[in-house]
């Protein structure tokens, strides 16, 4: 039976939003298929389900999209978030097309300018105070991200400020709010724009590459181009500022274990990033359309409902990580490989290799240089958002080597 109004499941509320780990907990050891009435939304939390919930395309579809926002759950969701809401077949051919020109190798082409731009951050900002967002968290993944694309260094700013206000969510706005609309329709105008300009003349940079690419005559076309644009700067840029913000934040809470990280000769930066995916992943929830009745210890979602497969939840799961509320960088690694931030399945993030390629090369170049981070955790401010998790600012004061 539902416990909806006790155990308080709202992706809205801020307080929720501040810790909603209590929740969770509670969920997966009472609720784990959770009905919020009040959206008529429900909830998949412990780790197994969510599992097998990723790997199921036949019952749980993502062609109405990935998003809670009533605005954003539609059959068109796919101009906005390119085939992270389609099934196959359709998924298939475009996540195939798409991999033609977001490679491997393009993304490993991309360490030294990703180490060169971080020591220019780095050079610029890293000595006593300063905020760990605005300075360099919130700018190293937007520059990656738009020379990858192409987009001009004046540009970039304004196009983190748009991608803020799309993930942003008011308080008492159970929807996708006017300014994070109207940021999306200048975000899509934007590379609109961009790919015509590609295809007049092509460049040596990924949206040139998306122009070009082909299978057995199979090409892209501008909407499908613009949406994986879009997906990319949204999703890609924005989850991996809080990767970065969020490995600050715990590391600093754990004083013993920050020195290990700190310490000469220390190589503990790999399972800094993924300890920080587990403990407190950006990417918490993820929507799927139920095609089919599912039915989990008793408790019937019926078909046609809307699924949250609260990723946040699985990776603290206690039936699968030792001491799970507990960040620790001595994890087994045999765990650290149950994690379930990046998803699963045929949706597996195509960015996960170059959101950790840029968490191993600034936090590894953070370590060089420093001997010491503290955080005013007080004074950090949280992003408020449905299904992301993170920092808008984040205080902390460095000591160099």
């Amino acid at each position: 039976m539902s416990t909806s109004t006790a155990v308080g499941f709202d992706p809205y509320d801020y307080g929720f939003q501040d810790d909603p780990y209590p929740v969770y907990a509670q969920l997966r050891a009472t609720d784990p298929l959770h009905h919020n009435a009040k959206d008529d939304l429900w909830a998949i939390t412990r780790h197994a389900d969510v599992v097998r919930a990723l790997r199921d395309d036949t019952r749980f579809s993502n062609a109405m999209g990935v998003s809670l926002d009533a605005s954003a759950w539609r059959p068109d969701a796919y101009k906005v978030m390119s085939f992270l809401a389609m099934d196959p077949p359709r998924q298939t051919r475009l996540r195939k097309l798409v991999s033609r020109g977001f490679t491997p190798r393009r993304v490993q082409e991309l360490a030294p300018r990703i180490q060169t731009l971080t020591e220019q951050y780095f050079d610029r900002c890293l000595q006593g105070d300063l905020d760990w967002i605005t300075d360099f968290a919130g700018r190293l993944p937007m520059d990656v991200i738009s020379e990858m694309m192409g987009v001009p260094v004046d540009d970039r700013d304004e196009i983190r400020r748009l991608a803020d206000l799309v993930v942003h969510r008011e308080e008492g706005v159970r929807d996708v709010p006017v300014a994070g609309m109207e940021a999306s329709l200048h975000l899509v105008a934007y590379y609109a724009e961009m790919v015509t300009a590609r295809r007049a003349h092509p460049t040596d940079d990924l949206t040139s590459a998306l122009c070009q690419a082909e299978i057995d005559g199979d090409r892209l076309d501008d909407e499908e181009i613009i949406a994986f644009l879009f997906l990319m700067v949204v999703a890609g840029n924005e989850t991996t500022t809080k990767l970065l913000g969020n490995a600050l934040f715990h590391l600093a809470a754990h004083p013993e274990q920050a020195r290990a990280v700190l310490a000469p000769g220390a190589d503990l930066v790999d399972v800094w990033i993924e300890e920080t995916l587990r403990f407190d992943t950006s990417s918490q929830m993820i929507a799927r359309h139920l095609l089919a009745d599912f039915e989990l210890d008793g408790v019937v979602a019926p078909a046609g409902s809307k699924v949250m497969i609260v990723l946040g939840s699985a990776n603290r799961d206690e039936r699968v990580f030792t001491d799970a509320d507990r960040f620790d960088l001595h994890r087994d690694k045999d765990e650290l490989a149950q994690l379930v931030s990046f998803g699963g399945g045929r949706h597996f993030c195509l960015g996960a290799n170059l959101a950790r390629l840029e968490a191993r090369i600034a936090l590894a170049e953070l370590v060089r240089r420093v001997g010491r981070i503290d955080v005013d955790h007080d004074a950090a401010v949280r992003v408020h958002s449905t299904n992301v998790r993170g920092f808008a600012s984040l205080p902390i004061r460095v000591e160099a080597r």
